[in-house]
């Protein structure tokens, strides 16, 4: 065997021989990139004690990935195609690895943000390079099979990123769940000049940079809104950045229809499929990483598992996305997209339904049904829209059309964890603020326990050990009659800690079943959209360009 397969997927008179090893790689790349979000939901708490982040900086942490990772992507997967898909798989893993290396060595906020932010942009060169390079790889007849394993690889990224954190965070610090990105990153270069065959464009012509840059210009500012407004309130900032992202959204449109070869072809929007489809993976996502985000600050604030303990429990999701997956590869070519794709749908917005009845009293077991039924939504619904939104686009354009199912996965996960994470932290501000009304806790003891759960429960600790001094104190104390009002003294704070603990943990539970209402309301219109707008079994989304159907003869090259 070659050390480097250098013959090119375009000139292959027959499908590539070891195309399921390349799938392999493939997905092992998605994998990383996926679980470098999801992991750090559990290592943020171990995190924002050692550099004492504030809210603010925790919430940059988490989103510096986000913004040059959605708003690379369209222009990078453009790149991808002209020059080398394989070479930017190649480079992206090389970017995210130094990312990942500079996030291990990190120690203050602004260090780990532009750690992340780099590793974004590796993952905006991986992302739709993966997409493409399988699409290019695979036959038509086979290619719904592999991004059906491609959706699945997703799925238990999402549920494996905790577990993964969860197990290092056992014996080793934050900065670990960083390090573990290294050997994988190189397993997979390696893997990539060494099964994955090179590919690019036949023809794709000058690539559209002032499109490009017009895309970076408005996804970025449209990210930087959902992340600003939100959290921090809608002042200058996030006003701001409204207005850009308007204006370059509009000046994107202008630009695509008057260029003779657009970055993308935005009337591709107006076909029905096409449409439903990247709406259905925006809305999908939306509920799925916003879920996410309170699911796991229950189960560990809450229920009060360690990191690993809490990844463990969200298995169940990982195991049903996989399951859904096979569901899907059998229904969907028996009764058409449209319906798979819509009763995956309406799961999800079961699935949220089920967490409104999270309560006080609440459980894991009360958990699982709402895991199992989201994971089989996941695996029902999202592979034949990413099937769908890349049958859309000619061979020249394979980047190009992994790029735009990211970047609809990545802003609906952006708008997710903004929209539903804002209503989150509302709603259990101001359940907190009810259930300790007449209380006679310290107001700032209050205040500050109203900014997060993790807060909550910091301050009801807090409040415990001064009523352990007072305890001790009066222990050693020879005067009676001070060693009893210190008694009574650590008792009033012994029961306010406990008055403390149990509101901040009713509160939470109650804003998660406030929050799941509002995302069943959210998925459950969208359901009803996406369901009109896909098209029946009879039509399909538009089809490639006619020079490119030739594709289709060579085993989808």
């Amino acid at each position: 065997m070659r050390l480097v397969m250098n013959e090119p997927a375009e000139r292959m008179d027959r499908p590539y021989a070891r195309r399921w090893w390349a799938l392999l790689v493939l997905c092992l790349s998605l994998l990383i990139i996926v679980m470098a979000n999801t992991a750090l939901t559990v290592a943020a708490p171990a995190m924002t004690e050692d550099l004492g982040l504030t809210s603010a900086d925790l919430q940059w942490v988490i989103d510096g990935y986000t913004v040059p990772y959605a708003a690379l992507m369209l222009l990078l997967g453009a790149i991808g195609d002209k020059y080398s898909r394989r070479g930017a798989l190649v480079l992206g893993l090389v970017v995210f690895a130094g990312g990942s290396v500079f996030g291990y060595l990190a120690d203050s906020a602004t260090t780990v943000i532009a750690a992340r932010a780099v590793m974004g942009a590796g993952a905006a060169m991986i992302m739709p390079a993966t997409l493409s390079l399988l699409a290019a790889t695979f036959p038509r007849a086979e290619r719904a099979k592999a991004i059906t394993l491609w959706t699945a690889t997703a799925g238990l990224a999402i549920a494996a990123g905790p577990l993964v954190a969860g197990a290092l965070l056992e014996n080793h610090g934050w900065s670990s769940t960083f390090l573990i990105n290294v050997p994988v990153a190189l397993l997979g270069l390696v893997g990539a000049l060494v099964l994955v065959p090179p590919s690019k464009a036949a023809d794709r012509g000058r690539i559209d940079y002032g499109g490009g840059l017009l895309s970076v210009v408005w996804i970025a500012a449209l990210v930087y809104m959902i992340i600003e407004g939100p959290h921090f309130g809608w002042g200058v900032k996030a006003v701001t950045a409204a207005v850009v992202a308007g204006a370059g959204l509009a000046a994107f449109v202008l630009w695509e229809l008057r260029h003779p070869r657009p970055l993308l072809d935005v009337r591709r929007f107006t076909d029905r499929g096409f449409a439903g489809s990247n709406l259905a993976v925006a809305l999908f996502f939306l509920a799925v990483f916003g879920a996410f985000y309170y699911l796991t600050q229950h189960l560990q604030f809450v229920l009060g598992y360690d990191a690993l303990d809490t990844g463990l429990r969200m298995l169940p999701l990982a195991g049903a996305v996989f399951v859904g997956a096979a569901l899907t590869g059998l229904l969907t070519p028996r009764v058409g997209m449209k319906w798979t794709v819509t009763a995956g749908m309406v799961g999800g917005t079961a699935a949220l339904a089920l967490l409104t009845q999270v309560g006080s009293g609440s459980s894991y077991g009360d958990f699982v049904a709402p895991l199992v039924v989201l994971g089989l939504s996941i695996g029902l619904a999202l592979s034949p829209c990413t099937d769908a939104i890349m049958g859309a686009f000619p061979e020249s354009e394979l980047g190009v059309g992994g790029a735009v199912n990211d970047t609809s996965l990545e802003l609906g996960g952006s708008l997710g964890i903004a929209i539903l994470g804002s209503l989150l932290a509302t709603s259990y501000s101001g359940h907190l603020s009810d259930a300790t009304a007449g209380s006679k806790l310290p107001a700032d003891s209050l205040s500050t326990a109203q900014d997060s759960v993790g807060a909550g429960y910091a301050v009801a600790r807090g409040i415990g050990d001064k009523a352990r001094q007072l305890t001790e104190q009066a222990a050693h104390t020879g005067d009676l009659q001070q060693a009893e009002r210190l008694r009574a003294q650590a008792g009033q704070l012994g029961d306010g800690a406990r008055q403390m603990a149990d509101a901040v943990g009713s509160a939470f539970s109650d804003a998660v079943a406030h929050t799941s209402l509002i995302g069943a309301v959210i998925l459950g219109v969208g359901t009803v959209v996406v369901a009109l707008l896909l098209p029946g079994r009879a039509k399909a989304v538009a089809e490639p360009a006619g020079e490119d159907r030739e594709l289709e003869s060579a085993g989808s090259r």
